[in-house]
């Protein structure tokens, strides 16, 4: 399944702001949708791809901060770049302490904004691959017995097959045949792999 390709959100309640960051994004080749509003945005179901939002700081309604909250809540995970012409210190700071990938003064710099939308783009890339992974590890944890799970949280601790049996109350052949059966259910071959897998599954 090919994935989809990167897309840059625009919400500004200035239509001018909208089309020229619009043109801009376009002249560096990133597709676009642009929203008058943070609300707007929220109807829209989530990206599947990598993405990012360039967002106005100060909007009627829903406030770019307010919209960063807003995301938080929901447990969605779009990378933010606030632009406002009224920035003040505690706000970008409370900004990028709750994860924004930048915040630019208007009018923006081409480059600036170029570079941050570059930044925002990769590291949305990067979490979806680390999303993508999590949910595979834990879909092969899930295939488990509980028994098997016993077993497998005994293994990741470095018990071998003896201490496991000891703790668990049963036979070192028996415990041989579940880190078998573990380790095929979860397609690994050593207990560093079945370290990395359970600390991808989190």
């Amino acid at each position: 399944m090919i994935s989809p390709g990167p897309l840059v959100f625009i919400i500004d309640d200035d239509e001018s702001v909208r089309k020229s960051l619009k043109r801009l994004l376009g002249s560096a080749k990133y597709e676009s949708e642009v929203f008058e509003s943070a609300s707007d945005f929220l109807t829209r179901l989530p990206y599947p791809g990598p993405s990012c939002v360039i967002v106005d700081v100060r909007m009627p309604g829903l406030s770019g901060i307010d919209f960063q909250q807003a995301l938080i809540q929901r447990h969605r995970e779009e990378q933010l770049i606030f632009i406002t012409g009224h920035a003040d210190v505690p706000m970008c700071a409370q900004a990028m302490k709750s994860g924004a990938v930048d915040f630019l003064p208007k009018p923006v710099r081409r480059d600036k904004l170029l570079k941050s939308v570059e930044s925002a783009i990769v590291r949305s890339a990067e979490q979806r691959r680390r999303a993508a992974e999590r949910n595979e590890a834990r879909r092969l944890l899930a295939l488990l017995t509980p028994r098997e799970f016993e077993v497998m949280q005994l293994l990741i601790t470095g018990m071998l097959n003896k201490q496991v049996g000891g703790e668990l109350g049963m036979a070192e052949t028996t415990v041989k045949i579940h880190r078998c059966r573990v380790m095929h259910k979860l397609r690994v071959t050593s207990v560093a792999e079945l370290v990395l897998l359970v600390q991808k599954a989190e």
